[in-house]
């Protein structure tokens, strides 16, 4: 039988969101954010020859191009202010994420709660200034190798790293203003309407390659059922669970004697959701961004790093599968999902699992677990992340809604309608609350006073 939260949700409606109207304000501060992101696309960083830069971009290679544009919302290849995108912030959390799991001091710092947290993201602000500044000067180089600025020199740099560094700044302040004041995660959601905003472009070039018949109309068929079959195939793995059983004894709580309960600990086929994914595309883009700008004027060490590890060569992919896999089980066993933590919580509830013994028998066994299951997760991550970089490279489609991105927009997606979910139902839960309220203060107000005699 549904429990009462479940057919509360089942009778969600439109218009219980007009009701809500704390909900309906963070969904419009939320949109607005993500239209100032937007504009902030089209602003031009100063000094680049807009003109070369448009010649070159409609010359460059379509997949690096395409895999560029994507991830910073086509802010890249129109230089502006926000072309690094979010990345350098995403890639300092992860770092800081992960040093926070091995460095003892920062773990212990990671426990001292309100305080640790601020400090611990405060330490992620200088790394991401650190990442940003060493990828805005790459890139600024490279911008005056490929013959891309009017004024080459140390003011078209400093001005250029100050710039980018400034916007990818400006984005992790918004991206906290959107997760504090507004509706999902605003990291995410920003890389989130970079993706979506790139579909028309990239759906336009797709049907043009079919319209002048470099693509058969089998191809494009094939192509909307495997991207949609692929996009189904990723929800279902992210609601796949492993539930491990969990027995409760009973105990005695002052003069009451409670029976024993179970229940369940749910664990994800893929714990790590899209980081390791991310982490291994933004490790790879920084090279294919720098070598890409630069033109033919890139060095015999990149020549050479392109030639072995450029986007469809096949140390590219293995490297790119490898990376995936290694980050899922690396930030699983550090990050998503610490099995001694999980095993310490569980003893100290008084919960078990049949037949495991609380303490260093339960970790052994959610390590044994959580290894198998990472068997499909990773495998999983790595398949669908390769599958576009295969199509381009092998059938050449310009169609780059896949892999990574579709993984970021589903992910996403879920995530937000599960908290305007969990919004509307805080709503109606209100709601009951001041009902039940009303309708005591009337039957008190209705009921009279006993008569004295």
């Amino acid at each position: 039988m549904a429990s009462a939260a479940e057919q509360m949700a089942a009778n969600l409606s439109w218009g219980a969101l007009g009701k809500a109207t704390d909900l309906r304000q963070r969904i419009f501060f939320t949109v607005g954010l993500l239209i100032v992101y937007r504009l902030g696309t089209y602003i031009p960083v100063p000094g680049i020859d807009a003109e070369a830069l448009r010649r070159f971009m409609d010359t460059a290679n379509q997949g690096i191009g395409g895999m560029l544009q994507m991830f910073t919302g086509g802010a890249l290849g129109r230089m502006g202010v926000f072309a690094l995108g979010i990345m350098p912030y995403i890639s300092a959390s992860i770092i800081v994420q992960l040093l926070t799991a091995m460095v003892p001091a920062l773990e212990s710092l990671k426990k001292e709660g309100e305080q640790g947290r601020k400090k611990i993201n405060q330490y992620t602000r200088y790394a991401t200034v650190i990442l940003a500044t060493f990828q805005a000067y790459g890139l600024a180089r490279s911008l005056e190798a490929g013959s891309l600025a009017h004024d080459p020199g140390m003011f078209f740099q400093a001005s250029t790293v100050i710039t980018l560094v400034g916007g990818t700044m400006f984005l992790m302040w918004l991206g906290e203003q959107i997760t504090a004041r507004g509706i999902g995660n605003g990291t995410s959601l920003i890389i989130f309407v970079g993706i979506v905003a790139n579909i028309p472009h990239a759906l336009a070039q797709f049907f043009e390659q079919g319209r002048v018949g470099n693509l058969s109309a089998a191809v494009i068929i094939g192509v909307i059922v495997m991207v949609v079959a692929v996009i189904a195939f990723v929800v279902f793995m992210e609601r796949a669970l492993r539930k491990i059983h969990i027995q409760y004894p009973r105990r005695q709580v002052g003069m009451k004697i409670y029976d024993g309960s179970s229940s369940h600990l749910p664990i994800k086929v893929n714990p790590a959701g899209v980081i390791p994914a991310i982490f291994a595309s933004s490790l790879l883009l920084l090279p294919t961004t720098i070598a890409t700008f630069s033109g033919d004027r890139t060095g015999p060490v990149m020549s050479t790093i392109l030639a072995y590890f450029g986007p469809g060569q096949p140390l590219y992919l293995l490297f790119f599968a490898a990376m995936i896999v290694f980050f899922a089980y690396f930030y699983t066993a550090n990050v998503a999902f610490k099995s001694d933590d999980v095993a310490e919580n569980l003893k100290n509830q008084g919960g078990f699992i049949p037949g495991i013994r609380p303490g260093a028998k339960t970790v052994d066994y959610l390590d044994y677990v959580v290894a198998r299951i990472l068997v499909v997760g990773s495998g999983y991550l790595a398949a669908v992340s390769l599958l576009p970089e295969l199509l381009r490279s092998e059938l050449a489609i310009p169609f780059y809604f896949g892999g990574t991105s579709v993984l970021i927009v589903v992910s996403v997606t879920m995530d937000t309608i599960n908290q305007i979910q969990s919004h509307l139902l805080a709503h109606q839960y209100e709601g009951l609350i001041e009902k039940s309220q009303l309708r005591g203060k009337k039957r008190n107000g209705a009921r009279k006073a006993p008569a004295r005699r």
